[in-house]
């Protein structure tokens, strides 16, 4: 999977995808993340890419020209699955939609800065918008991150064991059930024995259990559609 990333801040994805799975991912060549600063296409030698918005009012808008002509410029290159721009209002990213985007090729994310960028971008050039919560962050690097990481997991060969991605919390509109390691007694808090037993199917029935009981209690707004 390819995912460019155009941003005005490059240096704050430096960290996310250079370490743990996203870098296994990465040197594999199961994963390529590129990073494009909008900067390289600014409208002059200031490196300008913001402007005051029409009609007044506090803080700067991402300008539509070096964004189109960045968009234009990678498009030759690349034939992208879908252009996505994170913005609070878009709908909210989930696992389903992280499973959805895994199985692209090609993905290009445009992340905002200041109030945002220009609305005839949003009109004309991005097809998907997404949010990865109820509130304002400083721009879409660190939403970009979350969803490269979402995705990166999901890829075939990334994860030493591939089976693990299919039990995360969310896959079945359930919660993970609660997991445990060694010692099997740790301040007289025991380990269930369930999960000592050896008997695999018990196992997987208390834990369907687990889980189901845990989303009610938690997340009961996961098990509305079921």
């Amino acid at each position: 999977m390819k995912i460019d990333i155009i941003t005005v801040v490059p240096g704050l994805l430096d960290s996310p995808f250079n370490h743990s799975i996203l870098k296994r991912a990465r040197e594999k060549g199961l994963l390529e993340v590129n990073c494009i600063n909008l900067r390289d296409y600014a409208i002059n030698k200031q490196g300008q890419v913001d402007d005051y918005p029409f009609g007044g009012g506090a803080g700067m808008v991402l300008m539509a020209e070096p964004l189109v002509n960045a968009i234009e410029d990678l498009q030759q290159h690349t034939s992208y699955n879908e252009v996505i721009y994170f913005t609070p209002d878009g709908p909210a990213f989930n696992q389903k939609t992280a499973n959805r985007l895994s199985l692209h090729q090609n993905l290009l994310l445009i992340c905002g800065h200041y109030k945002g960028i220009d609305q005839r971008i949003r009109d004309h050039f991005i097809t998907m918008e997404l949010s990865i919560g109820d509130y304002v962050l400083s721009g879409g690097e660190l939403a970009a991150a979350v969803v490269v990481d979402a995705l990166g997991r999901l890829l075939p060969g990334v994860l030493s064991d591939e089976t693990s991605a299919l039990f995360d919390s969310f896959q079945d509109n359930l919660l993970a059930p609660p997991v445990y390691s060694r010692p099997e007694v740790f301040r007289g808090w025991a380990v269930p024995e369930v999960l000592l037993s050896g008997n695999h199917k018990r196992i997987e029935e208390w834990r369907q259990e687990q889980s189901v009981q845990r989303t009610k209690e938690r997340r009961p707004d996961l098990l509305e559609g079921e």
